[in-house]
């Protein structure tokens, strides 16, 4: 989930004041999707998954099927950003399909689960890809990963906090570590392992509880192509965003689904089923699927040995703090908008004498530390798959609404397939969603509390009294705040 600076009211989201602000064309507007959607999604669930179905075809076709899912997704929410060009993504879609308070929900959702889930989730992964060659035991090895995530996050914070230039190095920095070693490791890795493609002949029956496994697995895999929304968020941007948004999201996404895809192969030909179930029932110990979370890392040291291992198990925890780096630094944004609309605790729309959200960026980060030690990677991913999965329900469904109640409203693009292919999705996201409620119960329904939660301080926040007219964020934090958040 990405998010720009987007003002949070019961008022229209104002469009920039000057043509001079719709300056991104289709290659910034794809990146943005594309960087949206690559994260620590990849290269830590694909092991849980394998593990979940016993076997790597189901895997490699789940990740196809998440693809088609994000399609169908990115299809629907093309026509829903060409039809509503103005920065904001799902806030401004809910807005105006159900009103100003499924629009705060959104905000809401993405304070608490669209960027605090993420930020403990990729601050996690990276700490365990970093420890990973130390061999540390348990209970030591959960204090200092969970030790090292909190340093990760409070360091990140203190420099975006601190100044959009530091923040911007930092950012610039950390992503270009990220794509350098997921192209590399799936090119060296497709070429290590080619030719064991007796890894993939190992489609077990598909009985009901194996189905259930599936749905429950995809639940994952959903959470690593989030971010198909993400040009939405900077429509307010974009030179031409009927024309061009909806050919950056169905670009980006694309791009996307092969990378996966790739990788994933690149894992199943150095791992075999067998393998990773070995990895987590070890004899004499408890099983715990935590043990193959640093997928990428077990892969290369199958494939190139223990030195080599170490050596990309230390880049991929660097890649991953591109992630936190870009949560860290988009989520506040959300907050600062949402406090300056009267719409959060006041103290969050304060910038500081740099220019930054400091007050929001350190409340963030605040939440994001209690959600990195309140549970194990693998609840963490539950807990935020299934309240992204949630708030993306609406939004998809929001294109329905909008067709009977706004019939007049111009549509440069229209879904192809409509009604079928975002019915496909939300039947699609729907199912998981369920099956994560029965495999996963508390954190789904922790997900599921945290967004009623919004409901009450909506009214206790905003019903008091009159909503204060909503600030230009985007003119506020300036036009160097642009940047995106990965999975």
């Amino acid at each position: 989930m990405t998010s720009r600076p987007v003002a949070v009211s019961d008022q229209p989201v104002p469009e920039p004041p000057h043509p001079d602000h719709r300056t991104f064309g289709l290659g910034t507007a794809t990146l943005v999707v594309v960087a949206s959607m690559v994260g620590s999604g990849v290269l830590t669930t694909s092991g849980l998954t394998v593990y979940f179905v016993g076997s790597n075809q189901l895997m490699l076709w789940l990740w196809l099927a998440g693809g088609v899912l994000a399609i169908c997704g990115a299809l629907t929410i093309a026509e829903l950003a060409s039809s509503l060009p103005e920065s904001g993504g799902d806030y401004v879609f809910l807005r105006e399909a159900y009103g100003p308070l499924a629009a705060f929900l959104s905000g809401w959702v993405s304070f608490l689960i669209g960027f605090g889930g993420p930020i403990a989730v990729s601050a996690s992964a990276s700490a365990r890809y970093f420890i990973e060659p130390w061999k540390l035991a348990e209970p030591t090895r959960s204090l200092v990963q969970h030790g090292i995530g909190t340093v990760a996050i409070l360091l990140l914070a203190l420099v975006h906090a601190s100044g959009r230039k530091q923040g911007a190095y930092v950012q610039v920095g950390t992503t270009l570590i990220k794509w350098t070693v997921l192209l590399l490791l799936t090119v060296f890795g497709l070429v290590a392992g080619w030719g064991n493609w007796a890894n993939l002949q190992d489609r077990p029956p598909l009985d009901v509880n194996r189905w259930t496994a599936m749905l429950y697995s995809l639940v994952y895999v959903s959470y690593a192509y989030t971010g198909w929304n993400g040009a939405g968020y900077i429509a307010g941007e974009v030179k031409q965003p009927q024309r061009l948004i909806p050919a950056s999201i169905l670009l980006g996404t694309g791009a996307v689904m092969l990378l996966y895809l790739g990788l994933n192969l690149a894992y199943a030909l150095a791992l075999s089923a067998d393998d990773v179930r070995q990895l987590v029932e070890v004899p004499g110990q408890p099983v715990d699927p935590n043990r193959v979370a640093p997928i990428a890392q077990i892969v290369a040291d199958r494939l190139f040995g223990s030195t080599w291992s170490t050596v990309l198990s230390t880049a991929i925890g660097l890649t991953l703090l591109a992630s936190v780096s870009a949560f860290v630094l988009t989520g506040p944004r959300v907050a600062f908008a949402m406090a300056r609309a009267g719409q959060f605790p006041a103290f969050a729309g304060k910038l500081s004498a740099q220019g930054t959200p400091s007050n929001a960026t350190w409340l963030q980060a605040g939440w994001a530390i209690l959600l990195l030690w309140s549970g194990t990677l693998e609840s963490l991913l539950s807990y935020s798959s299934v309240g992204l999965a949630l708030i993306s329900l609406l939004t998809i469904s929001s294109v329905f609404v909008l067709r009977r109640s706004r019939p007049e409203l111009h549509r440069p693009f229209r879904t192809p397939g409509y009604p079928l292919v975002p019915a496909i999705y939300l039947l699609g996201t729907g199912l998981l969603t369920a099956a994560a409620f029965v495999r996963s119960p508390l954190e789904s329904s922790l997900a599921l509390g945290s967004i009623m939660i919004g409901i009450p301080c909506y009214y206790g926040l905003v019903k008091r009294g009159p909503t204060r007219p909503a600030p230009d964020a985007v003119n506020q934090l300036g036009s160097a705040d642009q940047s995106t958040a990965t999975h």
